[in-house]
């Protein structure tokens, strides 16, 4: 009887907690510009009208970008680091996991604040860059996580084989650790995508001035009005960031099939 309710508790969770995704989903099909039940009929309409919208467009555009940017730069930083503090005896080696991955411990809102603060204190303008940083500060960490938690795994003899094989420690880096190490990279960069692509408030915090994103770019024209444009651009978002890191799940259990085949 006790984990029949524990079964039904979780159900009614799960139901509270997508049940708001599954109505923004299905009202963005609704053929009426008003979003109410029961639905007028099944149309794309707003995904079209989305699609003609240059200033969702140039928000997909700027959140692409950055978001690609923000996977490169923190996949490659999550990858040396990951070598460093694994592979190496670095003085400070606690200290230095601790501050690398302290962004995660933070709340965002502090985070955001405290970077801000931080240009401010600089006469650092807003930009692009500064944006980009920001990102790449708060994703690091995850990308640093997933790739040290599959280089423990890998045989540290291994790479000693190839070292007296004649192989330099680039050659032993890029033929023999980096190909094992391949599913976490892939995953790591696919994780920093999504969470740059997602994210609102550091957002909000960083981003300069006629920048906008996808989330701010929702946000902005929530303060307007409720349009179904709305309900289409959030189904676009959700398939993407569930998609995401679904793809990248499939891909790193593939490769780790075929690494370890």
């Amino acid at each position: 009887m006790g984990w029949m309710l524990i079964r039904v508790w979780a159900i009614l969770v799960y139901i509270f907690m997508f049940l708001p995704v599954a109505v923004v989903v299905l009202l963005s099909f609704n053929a009426s510009q008003f979003g109410s039940f029961p639905m007028t009929g099944f149309s794309f309409r707003w995904f079209i009208e989305l699609a003609n919208n240059e200033a969702i467009l140039r928000a997909f555009r700027t959140s692409i970008i950055l978001g690609g940017l923000t996977a490169l730069v923190s996949t490659t930083l999550g990858v040396l680091a990951s070598l460093a503090l694994i592979r190496y005896k670095v003085p400070g080696q606690n200290l230095i996991s601790t501050v690398l991955i302290a962004p995660i411990l933070v709340p965002e809102v502090v985070l955001a604040v405290a970077l801000l603060l931080f240009l401010n204190f600089l006469s650092l303008n807003k930009s692009f860059a500064l944006l980009l940083f920001g990102h790449v500060i708060f994703t690091l960490p995850f990308v640093i996580l997933v790739v040290q938690a599959r280089l423990v795994g890998i045989r540290r003899d291994i790479e000693e084989a190839a070292l007296s094989l004649g192989a330099n420690p680039v050659q032993t880096f890029f033929q023999i650790t980096l190909p094992l190490l391949m599913p976490a990279v892939l995953a790591g960069g696919l994780f920093a995508f999504t969470i740059s692509f997602d994210d609102i408030t550091g957002t909000l915090f960083w981003k300069p001035g006629g920048v906008e994103t996808v989330p701010t770019q929702i946000f902005a024209m929530l303060r307007n009005s409720i349009s179904p444009e709305i309900n289409a651009l959030g189904t676009v978002m959700i398939l993407l960031t569930v998609g995401l890191p679904v793809l990248g799940l499939a891909i790193a259990r593939w490769a780790s099939m075929k690494s370890g085949g």
